[in-house]
C-alpha cells in the first residue's frame, strides 16, 4: 500500500501487466488516502489483469456453490467465467441479450438484467430462464442495469436505459418510462423504489440492509444514498459527490465538466463502500473506497476506465474488478458484506 504522499511518484513507474515482472510490496498503486485504509488492505498483496480483450467488461458476480467469476462483455454479447484453480477464462454463455449487471440469488441462481430485451431474467438450476421483469405500467422497462437480493427474496434493480440508447450494447430505441430502481416481490409484483435520480446505475445494500446506495451516472454524478423501510425507501441523500474530483493530486487533472464518476458498487462487512470509477484517466480511473460516512479512505489505481466489482473467493476477501477491455482482482483484509 502505498501513501498518498508517494502516490504521484508511483504513478510514473509504468507497470507491465503481463505478470512477468512483479511489482514490488506494497503495491504502489494501492493507494492510502487516510490512514484508516491500512486495515483494509494487504500489504504483500498485488493487484493482477486476470484477463483482458472484452469490448465492455461488466457486471462481475461470483457463484460460491460453483468457485468460479461470471461477468458481461456487453458490446460482444456474452458472459464470460473465470475459474480461479487454473485461470482459465471461457464464454460461459453467447447471445446473453446484452446482459449488463449480474448476481445470484439465495438458492444460486444466477439473475441477469438485459438490454437488448429490456428484462431482469433468472437461470434456473434445469437450464431455463424466467423473465421476472420486463414492463411496469404496461411499458417496456428502459434496460435494467445492475441490481442486488434482498434477504427477503425481492430483487432490487436500476433502468437507466443505456442499453436501448444505442446499438453497440443493446437496440436502440425509445425510453418510455422515466428512469427510476425497482423491487421485484418474491410473488412478482413490481413497484417503484424511487425516480429521484438522472440515471440510476449501481445498486448495494449495507451489511444490515437498512440502507441502499446508487450511483447516479446522470448529472450530477453522485452515490446517492436511502433509509430501507421494508419494501420502501426514505430520505435519499448525496453519500459521494463526484464532481469534487477525488483525484489522488489536485495538480493532476481538472474536471470541469463532471465527465468522472462511479459506475458499480458494493460493500465490505464494516460497511465501507467500494466504487468502481473512470472517465478521467491516471489518478482517478480504478476503485474509490468511501468508509461508512462518506469520507474518502483509499484509491485502487488502474489504467482503464473502471465499470463495476464484486467480492469473490471462498472467503469473500478477493476484489474482482471489470475495467473497459479487462478483469483485474486484488486480495484485500475485509470481506464482502453479501454473498455475491
Amino acid at each position: 500500500m502505498t501513501t498518498l504522499a508517494s502516490a504521484a511518484a508511483a504513478s510514473a513507474w509504468g507497470r507491465d501487466w503481463s505478470g512477468q515482472t512483479p511489482e514490488r510490496y506494497p503495491d504502489p498503486d494501492v493507494i492510502a488516502i487516510d490512514p484508516s485504509f491500512a486495515k483494509l488492505v494487504q500489504g504483500n498483496a498485488p493487484i493482477r489483469r486476470l484477463h483482458t480483450g472484452m469490448l465492455w467488461a461488466e457486471g462481475p458476480a461470483w457463484n460460491g456453490s460453483g468457485n468460479y467469476l461470471v461477468w458481461s462483455d456487453i458490446p460482444n454479447n456474452a458472459q464470460m467465467r473465470y475459474l480461479p484453480e487454473d485461470g482459465h477464462v471461457s464464454v460461459l454463455r453467447n447471445q446473453a441479450n446484452n446482459s449488463n449487471g449480474n448476481t445470484f440469488d439465495l438458492h444460486g441462481r444466477q439473475i441477469s438484467f438485459e438490454h437488448a430485451t429490456r428484462r431482469v431474467v433468472r437461470y434456473e438450476l434445469d437450464g431455463k430462464i424466467t423473465v421476472l421483469a420486463d414492463k411496469f405500467d404496461g411499458k417496456p422497462l428502459n434496460a435494467p442495469n445492475d441490481g442486488a437480493v434482498h434477504p427477503d427474496g425481492s430483487v432490487w434493480f436500476t433502468d437507466p436505459g443505456y442499453g436501448s440508447m444505442m446499438d453497440y450494447e443493446g437496440n436502440k430505441g425509445e425510453l418510455l418510462l422515466k428512469e427510476a430502481v425497482y423491487r421485484i416481490d418474491p410473488s412478482g409484483e413490481i413497484t417503484k423504489i424511487t425516480d429521484d435520480l438522472e440515471k440510476p446505475n449501481g445498486l448495494c445494500f449495507s451489511p444490515d440492509y437498512k440502507k441502499m446506495y446508487v450511483a447516479d451516472t446522470g448529472a450530477p454524478k453522485t452515490i446517492r444514498v436511502y433509509e430501507v423501510e421494508g419494501t420502501k425507501v426514505k430520505a435519499g441523500k448525496v453519500f459521494a459527490d463526484f464532481t469534487k474530483g477525488y483525484n489522488i493530486d489536485p495538480g493532476t487533472f481538472v474536471d470541469p465538466k463532471g465527465k468522472g464518476g462511479s459506475d458499480g458498487i458494493r460493500c465490505d462487512v464494516e460497511g465501507n463502500l467500494w466504487a468502481s470509477a473512470g472517465w478521467i484517466g491516471d489518478g482517478f480511473d480504478g476503485v474509490h473506497v468511501f468508509n461508512p460516512e462518506g469520507k474518502r479512505i483509499g484509491l485502487i489505481k488502474l489504467p482503464e476506465t473502471t465499470s463495476n466489482l464484486c467480492f469473490g473467493g471462498p472467503k469473500r476477501n478477493r476484489l474482482f474488478i471489470t475495467a473497459s477491455q479487462s478483469l483485474y482482482t486484488l486480495y484485500v483484509n475485509t470481506r464482502g458484506a453479501h454473498h455475491c
